[in-house]
């Protein structure tokens, strides 16, 4: 699907509680049918990991409907549908907010879209979902079970238009 297309005919059934953002810690050079054959193949997975995994150019895979679980984040994907960017990764293997703009506009759509969808639903980056280990109510960089999505995703929707 392109970044033209539509949600609008997608129904579900599944109370959706997040929209996850995440990145694929890879190299912007993945392609989506690498991705979705690691979740199959590596991880034994039967539902990818995302719903929906942006291309750097910005058009868009729907991997797994979003009427079923996809494997996104241990313990929350009953109520979440998850979007992926591909990169996140530097050539070191450190993570980096290296989104393009293209993706970036994506990522805009899809949770405005989403959003009109499921009002409810808050956004979060996957290491929002860390557990809070020292119960303070904060998620702490120290707390991450991952860098996903590899940029501070609260920030940045204060920083766009919705």
């Amino acid at each position: 699907m392109s970044p033209s297309g539509s949600l609008k005919k997608l129904i579900t059934v599944r109370t959706i509680k997040y929209i996850v953002l995440h990145c694929t810690a890879g190299a912007q050079t993945q392609t989506v049918e690498q991705i979705t054959a690691f979740f199959k193949n590596v991880k034994k997975w039967r539902n990818p990991g995302y719903h929906f995994i942006i291309r750097p150019d910005g058009t868009y895979v729907n991997t797994c409907p979003i009427e079923n679980v996809s494997n996104g984040v241990e313990g929350h994907n009953a109520n979440s549908i998850h979007i992926s960017y591909i990169g996140g990764i530097d050539k070191n293997g450190k993570g980096i907010d290296n989104r393009t703009d293209a993706q970036k506009a994506t990522q805009i759509k899809l949770l405005t879209e989403l959003k009109q969808k499921f009002p409810s639903a808050q956004i979060l980056g996957h290491r929002d979902l860390s557990p809070d280990l020292n119960h303070d109510g904060i998620i702490q960089p120290w707390e991450w079970v991952k860098e996903c999505p590899c940029f501070d995703v609260k920030a940045w929707l204060k920083s766009i238009k919705f």
